[in-house]
C-alpha cells in the first residue's frame, strides 16, 4: 500500500512539474533585416524595457512593503484597542470587587456598561484600522497598475520603433 501511495505522490508531482514547463517562446518580435538602423532601434528598444521593467519591480516591491506596513499598522491599532478594553473591564470588575455587598448589583451593572462601551470602542478603532489598511492596499495595487501599464507603454513604443526602423 505505501508504494502505491508513493508511486500515486510521485506521478502526481511530475504532472504538475510538466504542466508548468512553459510553452517554446514565440520571438518578441518577427524577424526582420538586420540593418544598422534597425540594430540600432531594437538595441534601444530592449534597453528601454529593460529600464521600464526595473522601475516597475521597484515599484512593485514598493507597494508590497506599503501593504505590508498597513497591515502590521492595522493590527498594532486593534491590538492597543483590545488591550485598552481589557483593562477598563479589569478596572471596572476590581471596582465591582470593592464595592460593598448592598452596592455590588448597582456596581456590576456599571461595569457591565463600561465592559460595553470597551468593547464598542474597539470594534470601532479595529474597523478603522481595517479601512485604512484597505485605503493603502487600494492605493498600492494602484500603483503597481500604473508602472505596469508604463512597462506595457515603453514595450510597445520599442515595437514601434524597430518597425520604423525597418521601413526606411
Amino acid at each position: 500500500m505505501n508504494k502505491l501511495l508513493a508511486a500515486l505522490i510521485v506521478t502526481s508531482f511530475a504532472s504538475v512539474a510538466m504542466a508548468q514547463t512553459p510553452a517554446p517562446a514565440m520571438p518578441a518580435t518577427p524577424a526582420v533585416p538586420a540593418t544598422p538602423a534597425v540594430v540600432k532601434a531594437q538595441a534601444s528598444a530592449d534597453k528601454n524595457t529593460a529600464k521600464a521593467m526595473d522601475a516597475e519591480a521597484k515599484t512593485g516591491a514598493k507597494a508590497d512593503a506599503k501593504m505590508m506596513k498597513a497591515d502590521k499598522k492595522a493590527a498594532a491599532k486593534k491590538n492597543e484597542a483590545n488591550a485598552d478594553a481589557a483593562n477598563d473591564k479589569a478596572a471596572a470588575k476590581a471596582k465591582v470587587a470593592k464595592a460593598a455587598p448592598q452596592d455590588k448589583a448597582k456596581a456590576d451593572a456599571k461595569a457591565d456598561m463600561v465592559g460595553a462601551k470597551a468593547d464598542a470602542s474597539a470594534t470601532k478603532t479595529a474597523i478603522k484600522a481595517d479601512a485604512s489598511a484597505d485605503k493603502a492596499k487600494v492605493e498600492a495595487g494602484a500603483d503597481k497598475s500604473l508602472a505596469k501599464a508604463n512597462t506595457a507603454g515603453v514595450k510597445a513604443e520599442g515595437k514601434a520603433e524597430v518597425k520604423a526602423a525597418v521601413t526606411k
